[in-house]
């Protein structure tokens, strides 16, 4: 593998580790005080502004950096803002990267929860039924829907959304006169939802497909997997994961892939209805955190796409271990405790997660620094991270260490 190509990355350690554990150099794409920064795999850091609005300035930063390079880095999005904003700036940013990302249009469907609706009934996806509601509509839109169903909001607006939900993704609604006080109160703080029918059963009945398809179409790397448990119980985010071998969820994932035309990574979430059946959620087409898992597990879909990017041969495609599983430490052992899975039962199976959330003990310094420097001012945190000779930039700088280094 050519290994002095950067892979510059806009994401959290799960995807940080699957590509620096093969010894791909990262440059981490980050905020002050981020976790990633402090990476062993970090060789460079870049200095991430939080300015959504002004996309064409995120593109300034990034393009600058891939200019700087010797070759062109691979670059990778783990986010929903990041993807849209890798795929409408896509020409700009090819210049300087090189990337995987599906059609423009198709990345629009995708991610917009309405667009997907629609998507779905054009090319017979097998998605529940569903109704957009807009805050200002008239909540009688949803009556011909079969209850439950569950609420989901069409953005990731989360100081609109969390007064009303919390911490949940999603709320279940389990009549028409209970939709109709749920929308008033949408409506107040001006938001616009997804009104899904239910498929009964718990979170740990949701199972998901996660490939990496090449320009031609072709299957590269592919794996599935479920959830163990999430954090709100129900339509919580995921605290605890686990690869499996379901080869109903692999044939019908490969089957949406030939059927969207989709190039690149994705991942669909279907829930298992008591019947066996699988309806499907959504589709994610990006890098996520199941890549830590799926990399454990022997199919590291980050560490493909960099070696067709990069122009190095393949291997022999590789088959996902079964059981192998993941977890966020801090977050499961409340979910375990919701899901009343006792404390010595938790503990060792933690300890036995191939892959966790941040803790590593041959990459500390993310959990250990990333965790101070919301606790210390950042001139503590800074001599913290210098007394600990991180490799590359020094934290606060963004310049462009010597990409010939070779990784740890």
């Amino acid at each position: 593998m050519k290994r002095s190509v950067f892979a510059c990355v806009m994401g959290d350690m799960d995807l940080i580790r699957p590509i620096g554990i093969v010894g791909i150099p990262c440059a981490v794409v980050a905020r002050q005080g981020a976790a990633p920064r402090y990476s062993r795999f970090a060789r460079a850091r870049v200095d991430w502004l939080d300015a959504w609005d002004e996309p064409e300035a995120l593109v300034d930063v990034l393009v600058r950096f891939g200019e700087a390079q010797a070759e062109r880095p691979v670059l990778f999005y783990e986010e929903d803002r990041e993807l849209l904003l890798v795929s409408r700036y896509r020409d700009r940013l090819a210049g300087a990267f090189r990337f995987v990302v599906p059609d423009a249009t198709l990345v629009e469907d995708l991610v917009d929860k309405d667009r997907f609706r629609a998507l779905a009934t054009r090319v017979g996806l097998p998605t529940p039924g569903a109704r957009l509601l807009r805050a200002d509509d008239d909540a009688e839109e949803a009556l011909d829907l079969r209850f439950p169903v569950i609420v989901k909001p069409l953005t990731r607006r989360t100081d609109r959304w969390e007064p009303i939900a919390g911490s949940r993704k999603a709320i279940e609604v389990d009549s028409a006169s209970a939709l109709r006080a749920l929308r008033r109160q949408l409506a107040a703080a001006q938001v616009d939802v997804l009104a899904q029918e239910l498929i009964p059963g718990p979170e740990s009945a949701i199972e998901s497909y996660h490939v990496y398809a090449d320009v031609h179409g072709e299957i590269v790397g592919e794996f599935t997997g479920r959830k163990i448990r999430t954090y709100p119980a129900c339509y919580g985010h995921s605290t605890a994961l686990e690869t499996t071998d379901a080869a109903d969820v692999a044939a019908l994932g490969r089957a949406l892939v030939a059927r969207l035309g989709l190039r690149g990574v994705a991942k669909f979430d279907f829930k298992r209805s008591p019947d066996g059946e699988l309806h499907l959620l959504e589709v994610n087409p990006r890098f996520n955190l199941w890549h830590h898992l799926g990399a454990v597990a022997g199919v590291n879909l980050p560490a493909l796409v960099y070696g067709d990017l990069v122009g190095d041969p393949r291997s022999t495609t590789a088959v996902a271990r079964p059981g192998v599983n993941w977890c966020k430490p801090w977050r499961d052992l409340s979910a375990a405790r919701q899901h009343g899975v006792p404390l010595r039962r938790w503990l060792p199976w933690m300890m036995r997660c191939e892959a966790k959330r941040l803790v590593a003990w041959d990459d500390p310094l993310p959990l250990v620094l990333g965790g101070l420097f919301h606790l210390l001012p950042p001139s503590a945190v800074r001599e913290s991270a210098r007394l600990g000779k991180l490799p590359g930039a020094r934290v606060g700088d963004v310049p462009y260490p010597e990409s010939s280094r070779s990784p740890a």
